[in-house]
């Protein structure tokens, strides 16, 4: 008999997730399954999903094999009817237990897909592991409200929802009870917050809450966020808070006013740029990632010219490039497309924007002395997200003082301090 197989393809909410399933399917006793948490935030990543579940079944063919995740609730009848799947599940069906032990009793329906949009509320799922000792997910909202014209997710997540900020703080004093130095507070769009529950919660006011009742948590990181939504407790958080780590990635998608209203995104240029001084002016060592499109429908040379130039003006240091892809069911799909050629060929001039970037940065921190989480035995990240080798093992979950050094242009090396 064999454990079962859980592939994650995506976002940190679907690790959180799988981890969810993982509980699911050991309590109900499955055994040979394969289940494969898929993404749909570009049509590469339905396509990557289609080349894994082909690879699973060649792999393993006599296991039952399950897919699930965005994909799947957008899409089910693609993936239902692809060679050797045996269930389809939706992304409210694959965090149930009676999902799993109707998976375990035969009984689960070939398409388990209900609608998403039909979902109100979050549940907080209990989870005691995640793999490694260093960092742990943490689960505080789903959803969506927003309407991006190249954005799938809302269709494959439903509407915005929050976990109440009591189940939230509980969960995790329980993750730092079980050994968590790090939390990573995760969502679909973690900005909107609260706005569904009672009261005036925020993500601001709920990583007060967090702090302030769980004073054992060394770290706390928040996976992504959309600026424009930053109220005055988030900011003032990430400025007085030092356990809140100084490293904010960004919702920014480009630098261009035209192509951020046909995005229709809710901020312009000057208004990321205006956050990212401010926060810097509170925050001198904090350091930015972002989000940015390259080939967005009736994009120009000089419009992609100033989402280039917006790496440098906001000081960003990690990015995560997206070349356009359409979306069947998105306005932006509809729109006038920019040549496949000229995005494969934007997209690998912001790569290699956001690389220089990232190697500059990694130069400025030769010789500083700085506290590593480990990850692994020789491998940790210090609070800014800087991934360090270091010169000697240590337990993972650890902290070391460190010395850096130099670098490949992806991580540091590291002397630990006896």
């Amino acid at each position: 008999m064999s454990e079962p197989l859980i592939v994650t393809l995506g976002c940190r909410l679907n690790t959180y997730e799988s981890e969810v399933m993982r509980r699911h399917a050991s309590d109900a006793g499955l055994d040979d399954c394969i289940i494969v948490n898929t993404c749909a935030v570009t049509a590469e990543a339905v396509r990557q999903a289609e080349q894994t579940i082909r690879r699973l079944r060649r792999e393993r063919p006599g296991a039952r094999l399950v897919v699930t995740g965005c994909a799947a609730q957008i899409e089910p009848e693609r993936f239902a009817e692809m060679p050797g799947v045996d269930h389809v599940v939706g992304n409210a069906e694959k965090l149930a237990p009676e999902t799993f032990k109707a998976l375990a009793t035969d009984t689960l329906a070939d398409v388990a897909v209900n609608d998403i949009m039909s979902v109100r509320e979050t549940a907080l799922h209990m989870i005691d592991g995640f793999g490694s000792r260093a960092r742990a997910y943490l689960q505080i909202q789903n959803g969506c409200d927003h309407r991006c014209t190249f954005c799938i997710i809302p269709m494959g997540r439903g509407p915005s929802r929050s976990v109440p900020a009591g189940e939230v703080v509980a969960q995790a004093r329980r993750l730092v009870e079980a050994g968590y130095p790090e939390i990573v507070l995760t969502g679909v769009d973690m900005t909107s917050y609260g706005a569904d529950l009672p009261g005036s919660m925020s993500l601001g006011r709920l990583a007060k809450q967090i702090l302030k009742h769980v004073p054992e948590l060394r770290r706390l990181r928040l996976s992504s966020i959309d600026q424009v939504e930053a109220d005055r407790h988030l900011i003032d958080v990430i400025a007085s808070e030092p356990r809140l780590m100084p490293h904010l990635h960004l919702s920014m998608q480009a630098g261009d006013d035209m192509i951020l209203k046909r995005m229709k995104r809710r901020h312009l240029r000057e208004d990321a740029i205006r956050f990212c001084n401010e926060i810097r002016r509170l925050r001198p060592d904090v350091v930015f990632g972002a989000d940015l499109i390259a080939g967005f429908p009736t994009e120009t040379e000089d419009m992609f010219e100033r989402t280039l130039d917006i790496v440098d003006t906001c000081g960003l240091t990690y990015l995560h490039v997206f070349p356009y892809s359409p979306r069947k069911g998105t306005p932006a799909a509809r729109m006038p497309q920019v040549a496949r050629a000229a995005i494969k060929e934007r997209a690998a001039r912001l790569r290699a924007k956001g690389e220089a970037a990232h190697s500059n940065y990694l130069d400025r921190l030769a010789g500083r002395r700085t506290e590593i989480l480990m990850e692994r035995e020789d491998l940790g990240r210090t609070p800014h997200f800087a991934e360090v080798r270091l010169d000697r093992p240590a337990l993972i979950g650890s902290f070391q003082w460190a010395t850096l050094g130099s670098h490949d242009g992806r991580r540091l090396n590291g002397m630990v301090h006896a």
